[in-house]
């Protein structure tokens, strides 16, 4: 994977730095697992704005991604790999011995033709996807369940990865992307290797086109508000407004606002870096 960066023949190619679809494989999703997704515009059932500087963007079709990986003990081949316009990361479609076809989010080093496996007995390679108790500690790992057969909800966007570091009894000890340490019980799934996509994070818009494109509409700062819009706004000239706070009031830099009795706080070993 890498970036190109492009000729400076226009203000908006100057500065734009792009992701290469050089590991993409088809040019077509699997029509069995599309569906249609309609935008909301960052309004509620109501039809009331509740979110603002979201609208517009680009028609978009929805993947529907395995992250459950339940389908055990039955291999299945990478026919392709596939961009994804819902998610950072690129995503691989294996077919199963039994004909089954499903997505999954492609790990980095993963190649057309290679053979996946899921379950307890899977060998920890890369793409195959087994109970924590059963990696080997050290590994590198991403697309981790919270909950026993739940489906991943941690280490999902492009270049990410944890580590599996000890155990201690019924749970693992992983260290997150985030800098965080926690606790995740041993029966959870995890997915061996890293996110692919790696220089995702490299890419640059190069021009506020590309964002309207991905949907998200101009977001004007509280400082250049009235004071009626936002704590933040309102004085003569550029006069730049106080403590950072959002809109609510609510102070944005060195406030905690974690919740201080929160359930899952037990298991968290080592909070996230500042």
């Amino acid at each position: 994977m890498a970036v190109r960066k492009l000729k400076p023949t226009t203000p908006g190619q100057r500065h734009k730095v792009i992701g290469a679809f050089d590991t993409i494989t088809a040019s077509a999703p699997e029509k069995s697992l599309v569906r249609g997704v309609r935008k909301s515009g960052g309004r509620n059932n109501e039809g009331h704005l509740t979110m603002r500087y979201i609208g517009g963007g680009h028609k978009r079709k929805y993947r529907l991604i395995d992250f459950k990986r339940n389908k055990d003990g039955v291999p299945a081949t990478v026919k392709a790999i596939e961009y994804d316009p819902n998610r950072s990361a690129r995503i691989a479609l294996l077919y199963y011995a039994d004909g089954e076809k499903r997505y999954i989010i492609a790990p980095n080093g993963l190649e057309v033709g290679a053979t996946l496996m899921s379950g307890e007995n899977a060998a920890p390679e890369v793409g195959n996807a087994l109970p924590l108790k059963n990696i080997p500690i050290g590994t590198v790992i991403h697309n981790i369940e919270l909950r026993p057969g739940q489906g991943a909800f941690l280490v999902r966007s492009a270049g990410t990865f944890a580590q599996l570091t000890s155990r201690e009894g019924d749970y693992a000890i992983i260290k997150l992307p985030s800098g965080e340490t926690r606790k995740i019980l041993a029966t959870c799934k995890a997915t061996i290797g890293s996110v692919g996509n790696s220089d995702h994070a490299l890419e640059r818009s190069g021009k506020a086109g590309r964002s309207r494109w991905l949907g998200r509409r101009p977001r004007n700062r509280g400082v250049v508000m009235n004071p009626v819009d936002h704590p933040m706004g309102g004085g003569e000239g550029r006069a730049s407004g106080g403590h950072p706070r959002s809109r609510k009031g609510l102070y944005a830099k060195g406030l905690k606002t974690r919740a201080p009795k929160k359930h899952s706080s037990k298991y968290i070993i080592e909070r996230r870096k500042k």
